[in-house]
């Protein structure tokens, strides 16, 4: 099966950096065939031959602060959870700049209810979807425009991770082996 890694938080500033190759390297030591990374930012496709997402994740967060010294919060999801996503994202279809779109992945879905909370940061022509695989934010005038946006990149959304939806566009395509 094919699976992301989505790591939150790495190569943003000065702190916690990890270089995609030695991501990479950590992987195939942990068992992972086929990996690639996308971007600096922490997104690497792999293959197992078993196993569930949150298992993936465990073990991933295990290795890089055993490897890395540090705490960074990981969330693995499926080929077949993004192509829920992609199916559910009806906002997808009316962004005209995928990168004003954020996703937002949670390690469960349940998790994505407490999102709701943000709807008052959203200011029209925002739209927020909160769906059943993820949540999604479409940033009409930017994300870093968005008290909504700004606040799911920062504390408020900690148990979470975001990407863009140009981003996870990518990240299906590596995972479809199109890329």
């Amino acid at each position: 099966m094919t699976f992301v890694a989505l790591l939150r938080g790495i190569n943003v500033g000065k702190a916690k950096r990890i270089a995609m190759a030695d991501l990479r390297g950590m992987l195939e030591g942990l068992g992972y065939s086929n990996v690639r990374t996308l971007l600096n930012s922490g997104n690497a496709v792999f293959t197992a031959a078993r196993g569930a997402p949150a298992g993936h994740a465990v073990r991933i967060v295990a290795a890089i602060a055993e490897r890395f010294a540090m705490e960074v919060p990981v969330i693995v999801k499926s080929a077949a959870d993004l192509d829920a996503m992609a199916k559910e994202n009806r906002l997808a279809t009316r962004a005209p700049d995928f990168s004003r779109l954020l996703t937002v992945f949670a390690k469960e879905p349940a998790q994505l209810k407490s999102i709701s909370a943000l709807a008052g940061l959203v200011e029209p022509p925002e739209e927020l979807l909160i769906g059943r695989h993820a949540a999604y934010l479409h940033c009409a005038n930017g994300i870093l425009k968005s008290r909504a946006g700004e606040a799911l990149l920062g504390k408020a959304g900690k148990e979470f991770t975001t990407r863009n939806w140009a981003t996870v566009e990518k990240i299906r395509a590596l995972m479809a082996g199109e890329a």
